[in-house]
């Protein structure tokens, strides 16, 4: 693996962008490959089967790309096909559940955490089992919010559409009394504000894009492949769908140009 080649990040659409930013910010000398497999978005209704089927095939194109690191930006890929896409990486890759996991456990003070998450990620379990497995006396109250995907990828994300759809899977948690709540989806950040404005100040939100991209970070460090200082970079957008409809969403949600985004049916 090559020091100066990019790390790549693959999400079901433009959810993965959330972990994008924290890569732009954490590491701004790295330079990114991205696919957004957009032709099959939503991922949180397939089965396992089907996802370890589409996501193999993405990490296959990513390592084709060059890349010397992969990340799994997508939570229902992370909780359902992480193990089987290690094993046939060539390159290291991290998934979004573990980082989170710790984040929220050092946020908790009451031990009542939420979760929302596409329903892939709530049936797998994969947050309840990793919470009970590091953390001691620890409730967690899962929500599966399959709306909101559909929502953020078609840019309607102040909508009473939104509003009404929070309101419904918010309710179970805030009657929990959950101090703490993982937004268990990367396209969930991109409507943080409306979620904390349901919540209201005594809910903290973890977002896991910051605790991987950090773990991602020190994991390059550790193999000698993180790029330090000033260093030019370049950030690639590949889909799966739609090429025009992505890069739309993505420059209101990144507030910049993106440059041009290429489809690649996989």
């Amino acid at each position: 693996m090559k020091r100066n080649a990019a790390i790549g990040l693959f999400d079901s659409g433009v959810g993965g962008l959330s972990v994008a930013v924290e890569i732009y910010r954490q590491m701004p000398a790295e330079s990114t490959v991205y696919y957004g497999d957009t032709a099959h978005v939503p991922y949180g209704p397939r089965s396992a089967e089907e996802l370890t089927r589409f996501t193999k095939r993405i990490t296959d194109f990513l390592q084709g790309q060059g890349v010397k690191y992969i990340i799994a930006a997508c939570n229902t890929s992370s909780s359902m096909c992480l193990p089987v896409l290690k094993e046939s990486c060539k390159v290291p890759i991290i998934g979004l559940i573990e980082p989170g996991v710790k984040e929220a456990l050092s946020k908790t003070v009451n031990g009542k955490i939420g979760v929302i998450a596409t329903e892939a990620t709530i049936r797998s379990g994969a947050y309840e089992h990793g919470l009970k497995k590091l953390g001691k006396d620890i409730e967690v109250y899962s929500q599966a919010a399959p709306r909101l995907v559909p929502l953020v990828e078609t840019g309607r994300t102040d909508t009473y559409e939104v509003t009404e759809a929070l309101r419904e899977y918010l309710s179970p948690l805030q009657k929990a009394g959950i101090d703490t709540l993982i937004l268990g989806c990367t396209h969930y950040p991109f409507l943080a504000r409306q979620i904390e404005e349901e919540l209201g100040p005594g809910v903290r939100l973890v977002d896991p894009a910051l605790a991987t991209v950090r773990a991602a970070k020190e994991e390059l460090c550790r193999l000698g492949l993180a790029i330090n200082g000033v260093s030019p970079v370049s950030h690639c957008f590949y889909v799966s769908g739609r090429p025009d409809a992505f890069r739309a969403a993505a420059v209101r949600f990144l507030k910049k140009d993106i440059g041009p985004v290429k489809q690649v049916i996989l």
